[in-house]
C-alpha cells in the first residue's frame, strides 16, 4: 500500500515520501451498514426468504454509499502519511495505485483524535486554526493497516488508549 501511494504522489508531482498508509472509510460506515442492512432485510421481507436476502445485501450498499455521500468522502480510501502532511486517495485496490486525491493537509497545526470502538477505530485530523475535520473509521483487521497508521500520526499512547476504550466499551 506504501508503494501504491507513493506511486500516486509522484504521479501528481508531490514531491514527498509517504512512511504509512491505512485504508480508511468515512467515519459512521459501519454503523450505516448495519442500519442499511436492516431496513433493506425488512422490506425484502416481504417477499420472502430470497427478498429478505436481496432486501439486505441492497440495505448494506445503499447505506454504506448514503454515508459516504453525505461526509463528501469517497467510500473507500488508501489514507498515507509522511513527516508533514497526510494524504486521503480514493481507494480502488489495496494493491493497485490509487489515482483520485481527495485531500491533502499539512501535519503542522492538526490535532489528531483516536477513539476506539468495539470493532472499528476512529480517526479525527482536526484543523486547529479553522476546527474543521475529517473523520474517518478503520477497522481493526490488520490487513487495512489503519492501526500502524493512527499510531504513526497520533502515536502508541494514543492508539493504546483507543484500544481500552475499545475493551471497556466491549
Amino acid at each position: 500500500m506504501i508503494a501504491a501511494v507513493q506511486a500516486a504522489l509522484d504521479d501528481h508531482g508531490i514531491a514527498d515520501t509517504v512512511a504509512e498508509v491505512g485504508q480508511f472509510e468515512p467515519r459512521g460506515t459501519t454503523g450505516s451498514i448495519f442500519a442499511g442492512g436492516i431496513v433493506g432485510g425488512e422490506l425484502g421481507s416481504t417477499f420472502g426468504s430470497v427478498g429478505d436476502a436481496v432486501g439486505t445485501a441492497a440495505g448494506f450498499l445503499g447505506g454504506a454509499a448514503a454515508n459516504a455521500q453525505s461526509r463528501g468522502l469517497p467510500p473507500h480510501m488508501l489514507v498515507g502519511a509522511s513527516d508533514t502532511t497526510i494524504y486521503g486517495f480514493a481507494m480502488r485496490s489495496r494493491r493497485k495505485e490509487p489515482h483520485e486525491l481527495v485531500f491533502q493537509v499539512p501535519r503542522a497545526g492538526l490535532a489528531v483524535k483516536v477513539h476506539g470502538r468495539v470493532n472499528v477505530r476512529t480517526l479525527e485530523l482536526v484543523d486547529t486554526a479553522t476546527g474543521s475535520a475529517i473523520e474517518l473509521e478503520g477497522s481493526r483487521l490488520p490487513i487495512t493497516h489503519s492501526h500502524d497508521f493512527i499510531r504513526y500520526v497520533a502515536g502508541d499512547e494514543a492508539a493504546s488508549a483507543a484500544d481500552a476504550e475499545a475493551e471497556k466499551n466491549a
